[in-house]
Formats: C-alpha cells, sequence, structure tokens
C-alpha cells in the first residue's frame, strides 16, 4: 500500500501527498506537476503547484515515483510500483504529447554487447519513441 511505503520512510501522509498518489495510481501514463494539479482541482482538492512540486521532489528520491522527460521542458512522473523498478518504454506523439507505454524492450545480450565494446561497466538503458499518433494524423 502507497500510505505504508510513506509510513515505512517516516514521512507525514498529508492531503496533498495522499491525493497525488491515488491520482498517480489512476492514471496509466506520466503526468506532468501541472495535469497533476489540474486533477487535484477536479476533485476539489487544496494544494498549490509548489506543493506538487515538493512533493513530487520528495516522492521520486523514496523511489516511490519516477521523473520522465520527453524533450518539451515539462517533467512527468508515473508511479512505481512496490516490486517494480519502474523500466519500461514509452511513445509519444510529437503534436498532442499522448504517451503510450510500450512492453517491448531490448534483450539484454545487446547491453551487454555495448558495454564490452566500449569498456563501460553497468550499462543500463532509457529509451523513448515519438511520433504522430492515429488522433493527429
Amino acid at each position: 500500500m502507497l500510505k505504508n511505503r510513506l509510513r515505512g520512510q517516516s514521512r507525514k501522509i498529508t492531503g496533498p501527498r495522499a491525493a497525488i498518489l491515488e491520482i498517480l495510481r489512476k492514471h496509466l501514463h506520466p503526468l506532468t506537476n501541472r495535469e497533476i494539479l489540474l486533477e487535484m482541482q477536479k476533485g476539489r482538492e487544496q494544494c498549490d503547484l509548489a506543493t506538487i512540486y515538493r512533493s513530487m521532489h520528495m516522492l521520486e528520491k523514496m523511489g516511490m515515483v519516477k521523473r520522465f522527460d520527453f524533450g518539451d521542458g515539462a517533467s512527468r512522473f508515473e508511479l512505481v510500483g512496490e516490486n517494480d523498478d519502474g523500466h519500461h518504454h514509452h511513445l509519444v506523439c510529437t503534436k498532442c504529447s499522448e504517451v503510450v507505454e510500450i512492453d517491448e524492450c531490448f534483450p539484454k545480450k545487446i547491453e551487454k554487447q555495448i558495454a564490452a565494446k566500449n569498456n563501460f561497466k553497468g550499462v543500463t538503458h532509457k529509451l523513448e519513441f515519438f511520433g504522430i499518433c492515429p488522433e493527429c494524423q
């Protein structure tokens, strides 16, 4: 349970934090801080953008959310499950910013080949795809 994860790290469960976690739990794609604020306002939660920024920073440090940057100047956040490393990829529409999660991933063999070829250790990857969604075509 999300609230237990906060308690487990000696963090208070404030109204805004609980609302943020609930919003992220309900959405299947990453949200910006402003999108989170809009969702909170729909639910009549009282919160300001600065509180959301602080909360997201804390939740990211705790490993409860993962930050994504799709190159448009807005960070997006997604909830990370308790036994999940948060590793997956996205397909992003360059016109409307719709985000689709992609289940496919590169085999570990490719990471090992790249690491060996360049004398690197501990190689991981982060990959986002960009295109135009069916609605914007």
